[in-house]
């Protein structure tokens, strides 16, 4: 099973560090092209700065970055090494530095940009992008929170749930799991209802 992480949305954080502010912010990209369009884009909205220091990953594909005019090693390197660590791809990140009037010293330096960066991923969040197979189970409502928790006890994801005389509830469950899924469903209603099988989708869903 193919699966990897990206960011969940476009997302920015703020660092101010010995009066130096530091803007990260991220982007869920697909190319590099999208990738130069948002730099470009974040330069010309902080282009009274100091530095606009970036970064991007594409899957599969290239891996770019740049210091902008900080000491070599201090910003652009750090900052990718914030998502390498964490697995992330099809992800590019800009930190906007305006000057505060204090130096920060290499070490200084590497921690802003590492620390904007990662704040700005924890702001963004990260979702797995995987086959994921769509069921649907039909229960009365006691059997509810056990359905749930049958669900995410497989790394699934519950989704849309309608209420009517009883429950339906869908869930996206990662691709291998809707077999043992089911054996679950039947041996806790006795056979009184199942899970049915409604397709596969490929998306990326946030992760908990």
């Amino acid at each position: 099973m193919s699966e990897y992480l990206i960011p969940t949305r476009e997302a920015q954080a703020t660092l101010v560090e010995k009066r130096s502010e530091f803007i990260g912010h991220v982007w869920p990209i697909e190319t590099e092209e999208e990738a130069r369009a948002c730099i470009e884009w974040a330069k010309k909205k902080y282009h009274d700065a100091r530095h606009n220091c970036w970064c991007y990953i594409v899957k599969d594909g290239a891996v770019r970055y740049s210091d902008d005019g900080e000491p070599q090693g201090t910003a652009g390197q750090p900052m990718l090494g914030v998502f390498q660590k964490e697995g992330v791809t099809n992800v590019c990140c800009v930190v906007t530095r305006y000057f505060g009037g204090i130096l920060l010293g290499a070490g200084g330096l590497v921690r802003a940009y590492t620390q904007a960066s990662k704040m700005a991923l924890d702001e963004s969040g990260i979702s797995v992008v995987r086959r994921w197979v769509e069921v649907t189970v039909d229960c009365p409502y006691n059997f509810f929170e056990r359905v749930k928790l049958e669900v995410t006890a497989l790394d699934g994801v519950v989704g849309d749930v309608d209420y009517t005389d009883h429950v339906t509830v869908r869930a996206l469950l990662p691709e291998g799991q809707e077999v043992p899924f089911g054996a679950r469903i039947t041996e806790i209603s006795a056979g009184g209802f199942s899970a049915v099988e409604v397709g596969e989708v490929f998306k990326p869903v946030p992760l908990a």
